[in-house]
């Protein structure tokens, strides 16, 4: 690679060979990244988001694996065997203490592994009973949030593409939508959807977390998806008027290949960001409704009911309610602080 020089009063310096200083200010100069490879380093910088993210990726892995090898169950009853009555020296243990079986076993000199957390009011492990609790929460959290998307998005998609009449009529749908008390309608759908899909579930996985969770999930698909559409219609209406979706309709695509290939990726910082929040929002309200008795059916835990039951001896166990209450703060905390994370990171307007 040379430098040319176009100095007509001095020609012996045309053409000189480029130093090693200039050529590796050239290298760095055209080395190329993408929107989220950017948007991730801007993202690692932030040392809060980081540790949250780091947070709840341990959270997570200990929901998804503890139970594997954890020698207590979620639902069963410790000091309970077949044809003998029932040992009352398991129930309501307080953190690594044993019942009255354990305790002659560990005067023998057997190994007997602990109740991290004690156990609750029937005999039943807590720490394991926790762990369910959050690998149910950020599941919820985590299907919630997809359902959402996928509504979100299109809705959001088609009325900003259309615009006119299509845009009008659905953005009224959408005020109605906000206009309801979110909680109020929350609670009712979830009472009338749990009556209308008992005894209609014949998939085992299904039973087993009850019609609950699955009619937590359509509520979502009918309450939740309004913000993620506004601010995905929003975007929308901004890009459609930019030169390459002007030339995109010029060479003949149609509507739907211009969204799906020019509109919604360069509004993946937008959909990124609202997802990301909408995690959070949609754990709390699992929790929340799990406290009422709307959540996950019994025994199967989940944080929101381990609290409520906690309630009947907070004054005896208070660890019975601190324990789920702090997850579910720690796990939507840091799940928010990476949301601010990643909007700070993506959004073109804060870089």
């Amino acid at each position: 690679m040379n430098r040319i020089s176009l100095n007509c009063e001095n020609p012996e310096y045309d053409f000189l060979p480029v130093t090693e200083s200039e050529r590796e200010y050239k290298a760095y100069e055209t080395e190329s990244s993408s929107f989220f490879t950017d948007g991730v380093k801007r993202f690692l910088k932030n040392k809060v988001a980081t540790v949250s993210l780091i947070l709840i990726l341990l959270i997570t892995l200990m929901a998804i694996f503890i139970p594997f090898f954890w020698p207590y169950s979620y639902d069963k009853q410790l000091g309970v065997t077949l044809g003998e009555p029932v040992d009352p020296s398991y129930a309501n243990l307080a953190p690594f203490e044993y019942g009255a079986t354990e305790e002659a076993r560990r005067a023998n000199g057997e190994f007997v592994f602990p109740h991290v957390f004690g156990t609750d009011s029937r005999g039943r492990d807590y720490f394991i009973r926790v762990i369910y609790g959050a690998r149910i929460s950020l599941a919820v959290g985590f299907f919630a949030s997809i359902i959402v998307l996928l509504v979100g998005l299109t809705v959001g998609a088609v009325s900003g593409y259309m615009g006119g009449a299509v845009d009008t009529f659905i953005m009224r749908i959408v005020d109605i939508i906000y206009s309801l008390p979110d909680m109020l309608m929350v609670i009712l759908l979830a009472s009338v959807m749990n009556a209308a899909l008992k005894n209609t579930l014949n998939f085992p996985f299904l039973e087993k977390i009850g019609t609950n969770i699955i009619s937590l999930f359509i509520v979502f698909a009918l309450l939740y998806w309004v913000s993620m559409a506004r601010l995905v219609r929003a975007e929308i209406l901004s890009l459609k008027e930019r030169e390459y979706v002007l030339a995109a309709k010029a060479s003949g695509a149609d509507g739907k290949r211009i969204i799906k290939k020019h509109l919604i990726p360069n509004s993946i910082g937008v959909i990124f960001i609202s997802t990301a929040l909408q995690i959070p929002s949609a754990i709390f309200t699992e929790s929340y409704l799990s406290f009422l008795g709307l959540g996950v059916n019994a025994p199967m835990p989940s944080l929101g009911s381990l609290a409520s039951d906690a309630l009947n001896g907070v004054t005896s166990y208070p660890e019975r309610l601190i324990i789920p209450a702090l997850f579910v703060s720690v796990i939507v905390l840091a799940l928010n602080l990476i949301g601010d994370g990643l909007r700070d990171a993506f959004d073109p307007k804060l870089s």
